[in-house]
């Protein structure tokens, strides 16, 4: 399973050099932070009242889960993830505003690469969100550092 994972990013690195080249993945969760933040989704979300489409890919009901962290380990190029209140300016710039989101730091600036309705079609599957990264770097004529 997280061969699937790797082998579907590295096997589309190309020699031709394209630009811009990914160095960094950036995904943005639907949730502050704080504790009080961290606390408010974890009950809204087990009341059905709040729903993280990124969180539900990359944890379980309390922490990062481990397929996931295996899988972001053997990405081409980091992988870090921050929350609507601790992202950096840039990154809130970049994705407008929104969240979730996963945004493509490159050689050359900041590109959104998956919304938050590309990250609800993943449907929780770590699987289909490097599927749903690899088609979108390709749509956009991006390559991978």
């Amino acid at each position: 399973m997280f061969g699937h994972c790797v082998d579907a990013l590295t096997m589309t690195r190309s020699t031709a050099a394209p630009t811009p080249a990914i160095v960094r993945l950036i995904g943005v969760y639907d949730a502050d932070g704080t504790l009080r933040g961290e606390l408010a989704y974890w009950v809204g979300a087990r009341l059905g009242r709040r729903h993280c489409s990124l969180c539900e890919i990359t944890h379980g009901s309390v922490r990062e889960r481990p397929d996931w962290q295996a899988c972001r380990a053997g990405l081409p190029v980091p992988f870090d993830t921050y929350h609507r209140n601790d992202q950096p300016d840039h990154i809130r710039a970049a994705a407008d505003g929104r969240a979730p989101v996963i945004v493509a730091e490159t050689d050359t600036g900041h590109v959104v690469l998956l919304a938050s309705s590309d990250l609800e079609a993943c449907e929780g599957s770590i699987d289909r969100l490097i599927e749903a990264i690899e088609r979108s770097a390709v749509n956009l004529g991006l390559m991978w550092l």
